[in-house]
């Protein structure tokens, strides 16, 4: 038996080996695949506080156009200023007595 018949003997056994293992994880992938996504879901569902709040087409009412404007635009200028800080005081130190 040359070494070229033993190579392609033992390619062929692995090449089976390795098929024979993934038709196993493929027998086992439907019981998987039909509950892909519940967890994801049962989870959204949990944390809607109105589900059918769509089906609601009466207006917000609260504010005026402009003072909603002025709250907007207030808002997103929020991010644009750099952060204050402020002088950091030591209030209590452990000296060890």
């Amino acid at each position: 038996m040359s070494i070229h018949h033993a190579y392609k003997t033992c390619l062929l056994a692995g090449l089976m080996a390795l098929s024979a293992q993934l038709t196993g994880c493929a027998a086992n992938t439907p019981a998987l695949d039909a509950r892909f996504g519940d967890a994801v879901r049962a989870a959204r569902q949990s944390q809607t506080l109105y589900p059918e709040a769509s089906a609601n087409k009466d207006p917000v009412l609260g504010l005026d156009g402009k003072s909603a404007v002025t709250a907007i635009t207030n808002y997103q200028s929020q991010d644009k200023a750099p952060a204050q800080t402020g002088l950091i005081v030591n209030l209590g130190s452990s000296s060890g007595q």
